[in-house]
This record gives structure tokens, C-alpha cells and sequence, in this order.
């Protein structure tokens, strides 16, 4: 019986990095991108734009690894929910990084504009709110709903699979839910920011995700349920777990 122990703990290690790197992410900045002279404000700081840059890129990773190290072990039960929930997770690590670089676009602008001046810092300020906008949408919006459906999905398999405990399991299903109607609240509202709301309903899976990944890297993986299933055997053809409901599936009732 193959344990995947080395995958729990990787998991369990890049759920705090993700988890970590997000809320890091924030504090270099601070309040920098507030008010209309934000460019003039990170060409002064370009410093703690490249380190929220480079903590970005550690979160971006991480997000993508998560998904990743599940994905062996998921499989198993559901190829195809386990290989959406990656691709789910990786096009957030995209988003991601494609809100860095407007990031950095932004603080090359900002040196642009410095250097001309105010009387022709006018379209480098129009350039700017593009730009600030484009990551607004992307970091608050878009790359949440990648992040939510991506979760949703390999948290049902592990619910179904009882590869954890299912109060745990149904938790972050739960979680996740509320990080997608905040996130599409967040859309109808356009209020980008750490509204009460978002917040509210961001708490539960931030907890969650922090308890999964202990449970991770104390226990692992349920071995009665790893028990259960067939071991790939030297590349060699062999019996696969069926999907969720079939004849000799693992029960998950």
C-alpha cells in the first residue's frame, strides 16, 4: 500500500506558503495604491514593489502546487474532477502572476512619469488607472473564481474518497462556496477591496485550508481508505478505482 506521505506533507507545507504569501502579500504596499498619486508613490518605493512582487510569484506556486500534489492521489477516484481542479488552481497562479507584472508595469510608469514630470505626467496617469484596474479585477475577481472552483472541486473528491476526515472535507467545500459568493458579490458591487463582507465569508476557508494543512502533516491520508486501493504496479497495466458510485468503488457512503 502506497502511503503518499511525501504528498500530504508537500500539500500541507504549500497551503501555509499560499496561505501565507497572500496575506504577505498585501503588507509591503500598504495603503500605496490609494489616492491619485500612486505613481509618484511607488517610484519612491520600488523596493517594496519587487518584494510584493517576488512574494506574489511564491504565492502564484504555491496555489498551483497545492492542486498538483493532490492530483496522484485523486485521480485515482475521479481523473477528471482531479485534473479540472488543477487546471483550476494553475490558471489562478497565472492570474496571479499576470497581476504582478501589471504590478511592475505600473512602477515603470511611475519612473516615467517622474522623470517628465507634472506637465506631461497626464497619459502615464491614464496608463496608470488602466493598469490598476486590470489588477483589481484580476486579483479580487477573476483569479478568486479560478481559486474557488478549483478548491470546490478537489474538496468533493476528498469528501467523497474519505481521504480525510469528511467534517474537514465538507468544511472546505463549505469554504469554498463562501469564497465564490463573495467573489461574485465582489463583482456586482465592484467594491475591491477588504470589504466586511469578503471578509466574512473569507474567514471560514482561510481557517480551514490552515487546519487541513496540520491534519496534512501530522496524519496524512486516511490509510484504510489508501488501503483500498489497487497500487500502480511497475507502469504495468492493472485495475483502476472506478469513478464515485461504480461497482467496487472505495465506499464513500
Amino acid at each position: 500500500m502506497k502511503s503518499y506521505r511525501g504528498n500530504a506533507i508537500a500539500v500541507g507545507i504549500l497551503l501555509i506558503a499560499c496561505s501565507a504569501a497572500s496575506i504577505l502579500s498585501v503588507v509591503p504596499l500598504g495603503s500605496m495604491l490609494d489616492g491619485s498619486d500612486y505613481l509618484a508613490r511607488m517610484a519612491a518605493s520600488s523596493d517594496r514593489v519587487v518584494l510584493t512582487a517576488l512574494i506574489e510569484f511564491v504565492w502564484a506556486a504555491a496555489a498551483a502546487g497545492i492542486a498538483i500534489g493532490l492530483y496522484p492521489i485523486l485521480r485515482k477516484y475521479s481523473e477528471s474532477l482531479a485534473l479540472a481542479s488543477v487546471a483550476g488552481r494553475v490558471v489562478e497562479g497565472v492570474l496571479i502572476l499576470v497581476g504582478t507584472l501589471s504590478l511592475l508595469a505600473l512602477l515603470t510608469l511611475g519612473k516615467e512619469a517622474g522623470a517628465v514630470g507634472l506637465a506631461g505626467a497626464s497619459p502615464y496617469q491614464a496608463s496608470g488607472d488602466t493598469l490598476l484596474a486590470v489588477r483589481d479585477w484580476i486579483s479580487w475577481f477573476v483569479m478568486s473564481l479560478a481559486f474557488a472552483v478549483g478548491a470546490l472541486l478537489y474538496y468533493y473528491v476528498l469528501y467523497k474518497s474519505r481521504l480525510v476526515p469528511r467534517w474537514l472535507s465538507g468544511w472546505g467545500l463549505a469554504g469554498a462556496g463562501l469564497c465564490l459568493v463573495a467573489t461574485v458579490y465582489g463583482g456586482f458591487t465592484q467594491q475591491f477591496s477588504f470589504t466586511t463582507v469578503d471578509t466574512v465569508l473569507n474567514v471560514p476557508i482561510g481557517i480551514q485550508e490552515m487546519v487541513l494543512a496540520v491534519w496534512l502533516l501530522a496524519k496524512g491520508f486516511s490509510p484504510s481508505v489508501l488501503g483500498a486501493i489497487p497500487s500502480d504496479t511497475e507502469g504495468l497495466p492493472g485495475p483502476r478505482v472506478p469513478a464515485f458510485g461504480g461497482a467496487g468503488a472505495v465506499p464513500s457512503a
